[in-house]
Order: structure tokens, then C-alpha cells, then sequence
């Protein structure tokens, strides 16, 4: 298997702080992989040193199997690390062309497709200082798309898009890594985003990889059925082994849809009151939290 992006006991600290402590993660190259954490678990650290934009202060990172930084392999990646932001009197078409030129793409950058591809084909003679927060983040997209790189980092890409924004972007990063084979590396606080569009998702928690795994395997694969009973120790004895305590006054069902009414008329014979039954679908917020140590959640919510 080849990596994209590889990183080996990495670690940084400025001053005090230790922003990543350690972090070993190997991220396959091809699909949409997605980066998890609170504000300060290192999801931007660690992509600041694989682009070159800090050092670390201890181990390695790599792209494609060269050290991070290196030209060879920054000529490879594309990357929008938090809000985008550029001259605000040039317009959108003429801000792709300045970074066509500076990248040495030049006049091979096909510029007017790539705003087209974003949504900002009708804005590309806009200044950039009079668009929204959405429509930068679509013009970075643009940036970070439109040399045709093998490997893309976006941090929080869809940050200040409305839901039908969400969804045009979403559809994008699915259909460039899908049929143009490009590896991309997303990090968003949207857990919803992640399950819909990531292949594989990394947990970090404190600078430290605290899970990692396929999406499916992580939120457990299949949808439960969420009950509100009581009481929920005689629920528990009915379901067995397909059953699990979800607070004070819920249990969740490992059972099929059709196993629904054999199940309720079971709990009812049995003399448990049920207030509310409804199914949960697979759910990378719970492996999220779970993964997540105490101080963490509460930066997390």
C-alpha cells in the first residue's frame, strides 16, 4: 500500500504548549480521509508540517514518501488551511492567475473551469474583498483544486456555506477522489460531513492519535434501535446480548427492522413500559466523544 501522507512519532511544542505529542498515522494514498478533533488536538499542525509551513520539533512527516517540505513533493499536494484569505482588490479569476504564476502552472492552469467547478463562475470578475465567507472558501477550494494536485489538505472546507453549498462541495471532493483519483485529506467540526464523504477518519485527541479506522467500522456499521423504557434493567434482561444501556432511561437494540414488533410485543409481556422507539443511525459522534479524553469533551462541545 502507498501513503500520501505519513507521520512518525511527530512531535511539537511552542513554548509550553505541546501541540502534537508523538503522533505516528499512516494515511493510504487514494479516497477521502478525514481528520477529527477539538480545537487544539494538532489537526493543523500537523498539516502546517506536512506542507512545510512549520517544522517539527521531533520525528518525521513525509508526502508520497518524501520529508515533508521537500519541493518534490509540495509540486504534488494542494492544500486550504483555514479561512482562505486574499488582496481583496483583485478579482477571483485574477487571484487563481497570480497563484498559477507563483506555482509555475502559468497558462496551463485552466482557471475559468475550476472557478465554474465551485460555484464561482459568474463571480470570477468580483474583487475578492467583496465576497462572502462562503464564497472564499469556495474561491480556496478553487486555489487548491485548480493545478491538478495528486494530494489536497482542506481544513473546515465548507465553513460559512449554506446546506445547498455543503452539498455542492461534498459532491466535488466525492467525484474528484472517486473518478480523478485524488487523495484528499479533509479536517471539519461537521461529524455529519465526515461520515457522509470520508472513506477513513482519524481521532486526535492532544496531540496524540486516540482512533482511527474506516467510517463503517467506527460508528459500528449499521443502525440501532433507540428505546425509552422503564425499567431498563428488565429491558436488558429481554434483549441479552443484543441489547445496551443508553443513559438513565434508554437502551439501544442490536436487532434487524423486521425483528421491531416480535421485539416491542416481547418488552410488553414482559412488563416494560416503552415512551418512545426510534431507529439511530450509525453514529460517528458517539465513537467521536468516546475516543475523546474528559478535559477534551468539554473543548469539544
Amino acid at each position: 500500500m502507498s501513503f500520501a501522507l505519513e507521520a512518525e512519532g511527530l512531535v511539537k511544542t511552542y513554548g509550553a504548549v505541546r501541540a502534537l505529542d508523538g503522533l505516528s498515522l499512516s494515511i493510504p494514498a487514494g479516497g477521502v480521509f478525514g481528520v477529527l478533533g477539538p480545537n487544539g488536538a494538532g489537526k493543523s499542525t500537523l498539516f502546517r508540517i506536512a506542507l512545510g509551513l512549520v517544522r517539527p520539533t521531533g520525528g518525521t512527516a513525509r508526502l508520497f514518501g518524501a520529508p515533508a517540505g521537500q519541493s518534490s513533493s509540495l509540486r504534488r499536494a494542494g492544500a486550504m488551511i483555514e479561512t482562505p484569505r486574499y488582496p481583496p482588490y483583485l478579482t477571483a479569476r485574477e487571484v487563481l492567475r497570480m497563484l498559477a504564476l507563483e506555482s509555475g502552472a502559468g497558462g496551463s492552469a485552466d482557471i475559468d473551469y475550476w472557478l465554474e467547478r465551485v460555484g464561482l463562475g459568474g463571480a470570477a470578475d468580483r474583487k475578492a474583498g467583496t465576497f462572502s465567507v462562503g464564497m472564499k472558501q469556495r474561491l480556496g477550494l478553487a486555489a487548491a483544486f485548480f493545478t491538478r494536485p495528486e494530494l489536497v489538505i482542506l481544513d473546515e472546507p465548507t465553513s460559512g456555506m449554506d446546506p445547498a453549498g455543503i452539498q455542492e462541495i461534498r459532491a466535488l471532493i466525492r467525484d474528484l477522489a472517486d473518478k480523478e483519483g485524488v487523495t484528499i485529506i479533509l479536517a471539519s467540526h461537521q461529524l455529519d460531513e465526515v461520515r457522509r464523504v470520508c472513506d477513513r477518519v482519524a481521532i486526535l485527541s492532544k496531540g496524540k492519535l486516540a482512533a482511527e479506522g474506516d467510517v463503517e467500522a467506527l460508528t459500528g456499521g449499521k443502525p440501532r434501535l433507540r428505546l425509552t423504557v422503564s425499567p431498563v434493567d428488565k429491558a436488558l434482561a429481554v434483549l441479552g446480548d443484543k441489547g445496551q444501556a443508553d443513559g438513565a432511561n434508554a437502551v439501544l437494540a442490536d436487532v434487524l427492522r423486521a425483528e421491531t414488533p416480535a421485539l416491542i410485543r416481547a418488552l410488553v409481556e414482559a412488563g416494560v413500559e416503552i415512551t418512545e422507539a426510534r431507529w439511530r443511525e450509525a453514529d460517528l459522534e458517539s465513537a467521536y466523544l468516546g475516543a475523546l479524553e474528559p478535559k477534551d469533551l468539554v473543548d469539544a462541545r
